[in-house]
């Protein structure tokens, strides 16, 4: 049953006035999601340097739906999340083929940082490319997460490319900055302390891997995130936005990356 609007608005605004609601992130947090983060990358690691590069590969029927046009996508981690102490980590994983592409058109889109703005709205509605070196890349994103709630978020991401061979490259994005951002867009914009806020999303780290073959491109994108846990009371307020996003999410991030690599195409 879904609840009267004004309840919801005053669920909304005590959110955001109480302080019992707010959420910090302590250090046994983010012990946890740096343990989790390790066997995560070994597992990449192998996947990477054994005889299985892509993850579609591994079913026959999950390779032809990505070949189909569909965005696949599915939880690592149990129904998705794990719980920590003091906070959930996300994990999914998720492909997309873009045919017609080429490897070198892909990476030249998705290196595109500024133009992300324009690819990835709404949930990303500011982007900048801070600085390049080669094929390390740190960049800005003001993400917005919207569901029941709508949460803004200023981020900064380290993103390293590697090239494997002609045809193959993956990459590794790591945030170094989420900042929630109260009364975004107004006067009274600002910023509320990292680690300090209602933790919707306190960590964010992506792992790309790029192919061409089969007449294009396939694209995959697994996803680790921390966030803080379900609090008691407001959990159908605060859980949508948790446990939901995360895969919304990266299947939004997928299609918008395949569309705009689709629109980059020579004409």
């Amino acid at each position: 049953m879904s609840r009267p609007p004004y309840i919801r608005l005053w669920s909304l605004l005590w959110l955001c006035a109480c302080p019992a609601l707010a959420a910090e992130l302590k250090p046994e947090t983010v012990a946890a999601f740096d343990r989790y983060v390790r066997a995560a990358e070994a597992r990449i690691d192998g996947r990477l340097h054994g005889p299985g590069f892509l993850w579609a590969d591994d079913s026959p029927a999950r390779l032809k739906a990505v070949r189909d046009g569909q965005v696949v996508a599915e939880p690592v981690a149990r129904q998705g999340d794990v719980g920590v102490a003091g906070g959930l980590v996300h994990d999914w994983i998720g492909a997309v083929f873009v045919p017609g592409a080429t490897l070198d058109r892909t990476l030249a889109t998705v290196q595109d940082y500024d133009r992300v703005k324009v690819t990835h709205r709404p949930e990303v509605i500011d982007s900048k490319l801070l600085s390049r070196d080669g094929n390390h890349f740190r960049v800005y994103f003001r993400l917005m997460k919207k569901k029941v709630l709508t949460v803004v978020l200023n981020t900064e991401h380290d993103v390293r490319y590697f090239s494997i061979d002609a045809k193959r490259c993956h990459s590794r994005s790591y945030s170094t900055r989420i900042a929630e951002v109260t009364d975004p867009g107004k006067s009274s914009e600002r910023e509320q302390p990292v680690g300090n806020d209602h933790g919707f999303l306190w960590r964010l780290y992506s792992y790309w891997r790029f192919e061409e073959r089969d007449g294009g491109v396939y694209i995959e994108c697994e996803a680790i995130s921390l966030t803080r846990d379900v609090p008691a009371g407001l959990g159908w307020l605060i859980e949508p936005i948790i446990r939901q996003l995360p895969a919304e999410s990266l299947v939004n991030t997928l299609r918008s990356t395949r569309n705009a690599i689709a629109i980059a195409a020579p004409r």
